[in-house]
């Protein structure tokens, strides 16, 4: 994978990353509201940096944003592609954070639903996203393997660029908040309770605090 990266200049910009662009790339989708939220902003987009402000990383300011960021991982070639990869300085440090866009779009498969049709490289990756997300001896079936993945995404670079701090952020442009009850699942299995257009955490996970979050986007982005 390469590590040059040409700066964008509009939203549209982003469009060429998309793994299928004609598929994706629609007004009232995620992939295009997302693009179009961060790239107009200065710094993050207005609702992140308030919910970010009311976290234990307040004053957390934008460095970088990477565009569908792909974080490979054992198992296969298929890497885990967040729609912004983004690393962000607070009070406490770096902060490495996986951004997850939805408007009405589920998180995919469940945990035992992916394992269907299982191989060996399904086996190693599963058991490599267990142990990196330290959930050894937790009932994973039910939790959606996209939400796995990308959180396993926020802690491997984070280990990258050394940065104390990892975030999984979902930024949701649903206004049924749809799916948010996956993710409220997936942060159950570290003892915490989900809470809309909030960050909560953290819990140590290999010496890194991992923080997990849920903010509502700026509805007018959708009619881009």
């Amino acid at each position: 994978m390469t590590t040059i990266f040409v700066p964008t200049k509009t939203a549209e910009d982003w469009k060429e990353f998309l793994a299928k662009p004609d598929l994706h790339w629609k007004t009232g989708f995620s992939a295009k509201a997302l693009a179009y939220s961060w790239q107009e902003a200065d710094g993050f987009p207005t609702p992140v940096q308030k919910v970010l402000n009311n976290s234990g990383l307040k004053d957390a300011q934008l460095l970088f944003g990477f565009p569908e960021w792909k974080t490979p991982l054992p198992g296969g070639k298929t890497a885990s592609q967040s729609d912004i990869y983004a690393i962000a300085k607070s009070n406490d440090g770096l902060i490495s954070i996986a951004v997850e866009g939805k408007v009405n779009e589920g998180f995919g498969q469940t945990v035992i639903e992916w394992k269907q049709n299982g191989s060996e490289g399904k086996e190693e990756r599963l058991h490599f996203l267990i142990r990196k997300l330290g959930l050894k001896n937790k009932n994973i079936d039910k939790i959606r393997y996209q939400l796995l993945h990308r959180t396993a995404a926020a802690l491997i670079e984070a280990h990258k660029i050394i940065a104390p701090n990892a975030l999984l952020l979902v930024h949701s442009f649903s206004e049924q908040d749809e799916s948010f009850a996956d993710f409220a699942e997936l942060v159950s299995l570290y003892g915490l309770q989900a809470t809309k257009d909030a960050i909560v955490g953290p819990v140590e996970i290999d010496g890194t605090n991992l923080y997990f979050g849920w903010v509502t986007g700026d509805q007018r982005f959708l009619n881009k």
